[in-house]
């Protein structure tokens, strides 16, 4: 898409430098207070296909702080198209948020190092755009592998991630996976709370390895403020919001069925969102609610109700 269309995306990059010019940017909507995070678009989250040029126009016309980078096409661009588009987003104050991982380290050792190879690649153009991070997930079991097993291919293979990305200044998160309903999916169990996933990154013991901290998985493990308030906050990479189905127990959700944040009031965001206020966490905040409805929509709507869940429950704290 981006190739096809790059010329009118510049166009339009342009026009809306000049809107980012204006005070009464929806920039200001939010108060920011005590708040040091940035409200982030992660469009894959709600079901939506975009850009990367596309995307920062989005962020900008909804209202959000910043946005996930598209590694994939920002390692297309030329130098000018580069150059533009950094310049349209510190025009418009749009940052960056943390990248998707692109390696798929949790099968066979030739697939891991073919896509560790390709990492190597991309993640220069990552640096050079001047974004600063990527995480993945951690899957709460496997079908082969025990604990023990299981732990020490982690252990390994995102320890050789983790050096890759920390030889470009990137840091690396991972999230824990917290739904007790996943863990029939396969015979052996793994790391499904925070203090497990800490435990793992101690065992990689890199300076560049933190959480991607997420409120469901964080409601879904039964863990409390506490356990964020004794987080160091270089220790958080990026947050994702979301809220629980009402009608399912904590040990009953199902990791691919969510609500936009606050939209049930199940999970208290508010607390939660304090938390990371007093400990000074500072980076990217993004929806993700997985949400068949939500997908459904058109891009504007899903974008107007996410933006919309993320005022309001940020507006608890301001």
């Amino acid at each position: 898409m981006f190739n096809s269309g790059r010329r009118d995306f510049l166009m339009r990059l342009g026009a809306l430098s000049l809107f980012s010019l204006s005070p009464t940017s929806l920039y200001s909507l939010f108060k920011r207070s005590d708040r040091k995070f940035k409200i982030c678009l992660n469009p894959g989250a709600i079901g939506i296909s975009v850009s990367q040029n596309e995307l920062l126009i989005k962020a900008k016309t909804y209202g959000f702080e910043a946005m996930v980078p598209l590694v994939s096409e920002l390692s297309e661009m030329n130098d000018g198209e580069l150059d533009q588009l950094l310049s349209a987003m510190e025009k418009s104050k749009i940052s960056w948020g943390c990248a998707g991982l692109p390696v798929q380290f949790r099968l066979s050792e030739a697939r891991f190092k073919e896509d560790l190879a390709g990492l190597k690649n991309l993640v220069k153009s990552l640096k050079k755009a001047g974004g600063k991070s990527m995480s993945t997930w951690i899957m709460p079991t496997h079908k082969e592998l025990t604990y023990r097993h299981n732990f020490k291919l982690h252990r390994e293979r995102l320890g050789e991630v983790a050096k890759v990305l920390a030889d470009h200044d990137i840091k690396l998160g991972l999230e824990y996976v917290g739904p007790k309903t996943l863990m029939a999916r396969d015979k052996y169990s793994f790391i499904r709370t925070m203090q497990e996933c800490g435990e793992l990154m101690d065992s990689i013991d890199a300076d560049n390895v933190g959480f991607q901290l997420d409120a469901f998985h964080w409601f879904c493990a039964g863990e409390s403020v506490d356990d964020i308030l004794a987080l160091d906050p270089s220790r958080i990479i990026t947050v994702d919001l979301n809220d629980a189905r009402a009608d399912r127990t904590p040990d009953e959700q199902l990791d691919w069925e969510r609500e936009l944040p606050g939209d049930s009031g199940i999970i208290d965001i508010e607390a939660f969102l304090k938390a990371l206020v007093k400990i000074g966490y500072s980076g990217p905040v993004r929806a993700e609610p997985f949400n068949e409805e939500l997908n459904n929509l058109k891009d504007e709507v899903a974008l107007q109700r996410t933006i919309d869940a993320m005022r309001n429950v940020i507006s608890t704290i301001e």
